[in-house]
């Protein structure tokens, strides 16, 4: 039977600084001891965008009270925890480094194993740790630098079957908000104009829609919303709210073939016994309920369960990290040496192709 195990979990892989200690008991049951996140948004807003350098160096100035400040909310100790997980990639390097190599530190100074997480396998096994999961599910990641669809079969186990060509999700709602003149983070603020637009006022495209693959494409739509901007210039509130809705449904109407395709791949596959198979949503853009709704409905109509962790657990945070360190130890899975690298570029599935045409942030992964 697998001990009861406790962890000390890290996470700086892009624009927030985070910690936490995480338990798993013998039944694989999970306790959050406690979850310190500090965000970089004010630090990033007036660029537009993350700024690496900026963010490694406030990793640098925020990393050690915030493992302070999670270890004592928690109550424990050094001592009191079992292991230590680090974020090692795929993210921004320097921010990786200032992570890892933290990690390493204690460590080494406290005389305990060390896992280097896949920041992408703390999302994928994040819903164990909130809804208790069993394998195998799916999982739509959709985020600021990823949009893919996996296939989880075991912790370790990962079969990407759909990702992008060009531009991830989250970076498309992003440049679109700052097109429209829309605050940094674009998403949020796309969402809140979208809400008073007519979303059949422009007819976007719906990128690989009715294709049989299961992979994504934003670019053109992206494309396609400044082309619109473009010709109405210049653009009353009316207008932004318009385009922001249009652009809003041409995401849903897409995610909708796309994951759809998926679920019947999953149910072709997979014999359908017993408990209810689980689409598992992660990710930044989880967050809009537009797309929620449109997945939550499509989960309904294929007899699927439709999942998506609280939101805080949805964006990066150190409670993932911790957890895919303690499903690795459950396995009985061998800690990483104190050599060990942070990778920018991590792919979940080592055996899937990079695709032509891949973009410089969705390459990642």
């Amino acid at each position: 039977m697998v001990p009861f195990l406790r962890i000390l979990g890290i996470e700086t892989s892009c624009d927030e600084t985070a910690a936490a200690v995480v338990e798993r008991d013998a039944e694989g049951r999970s306790r959050i001891l406690s979850d310190v996140v500090l965000s970089q948004l004010d630090e990033h807003s007036a660029y537009g965008g993350v700024v690496p350098e900026i963010a490694a160096r406030a990793h640098v100035e925020a990393l050690d009270e915030l493992i302070e400040q999670a270890l004592a909310r928690a109550n424990v100790s050094l001592d009191d925890v079992d292991a230590i997980a680090a974020t090692s990639g795929p993210g921004l390097i320097g921010g990786l480094l200032v992570g890892l190599m933290t990690g390493k530190a204690i460590a080494r100074a406290a005389g305990k194993p060390l896992y280097a997480v896949n920041h992408l396998e703390g999302h994928a096994l994040t819903a164990r740790l909130t809804d208790g999961l069993t394998f195998p599910y799916l999982m739509l990641l959709v985020s600021g630098g990823h949009t893919q669809l996996i296939l989880v079969r075991g912790v370790g186990q990962y079969e990407r079957w759909g990702t992008t060509i060009d531009d991830a999700l989250g970076e498309a709602f992003d440049k679109t908000a700052k097109l429209l003149g829309l605050p940094y983070p674009g998403g949020p603020a796309v969402e809140r104009m979208a809400r008073d637009g007519n979303p059949d006022r422009f007819a976007f495209p719906r990128p690989l829609v009715g294709e049989a693959r299961l992979d994504f494409s934003f670019s053109g739509l992206k494309t396609a919303v400044r082309q619109a901007a473009q010709e109405i210039a210049p653009l009353s509130d009316q207008d932004v709210a318009d385009i922001c809705a249009s652009f809003q449904k041409a995401i849903s109407r897409t995610l909708k073939d796309r994951i759809g395709r998926g679920l019947q791949r999953f149910k072709t596959e997979f014999s359908l016994t017993g408990e209810k198979p689980a689409l598992v949503v992660a990710g930044g853009v989880a967050a809009n309920l537009e797309l929620r709704g449109t997945l939550q409905a499509l989960c309904g109509k294929n007899g699927f369960r439709f999942i998506a962790p609280p939101l805080s657990l949805c964006t990066d945070n150190a409670v993932m990290i911790a957890w895919a360190g303690l499903e690795r130890m459950a396995t009985g899975a061998a800690p990483d040496t104190l050599d060990v690298q942070p990778r920018s570029r991590w792919p979940l599935d080592s055996k899937a192709e990079t695709l032509i045409g891949f973009g410089k942030r969705g390459a990642k992964a």
